[in-house]
């Protein structure tokens, strides 16, 4: 893992991007401390997640449909 200062980072920031675009991992340090961390880029899953993965998670109460007070649709309203 690289550490590289700010200045630095500023100065060669295409060729830090390059680095973690090839897997490595950069921290960037202020005053020697580390501030930030570059990591490769991991896109979300787009695998289909299996119908009722839910199930037993997410709880209705018989009145979920029920109008909502005034007080609640005046506050949408001003």
């Amino acid at each position: 893992m690289l550490q590289i200062n700010v200045h630095d980072a500023k100065t060669h920031f295409s060729k830090l991007l390059s680095r973690v675009a090839t897997g490595e991992t950069v921290v960037i340090a202020k005053g020697g401390r580390a501030v930030a961390k570059l990591v490769p880029f991991q896109p979300p899953s787009t695998a289909a997640r299996p119908f009722g993965s839910a199930k037993k998670t997410v709880h209705l109460t018989d009145d979920w449909n029920a109008p909502l007070p005034k007080k609640v649709l005046d506050a949408f309203e001003s």
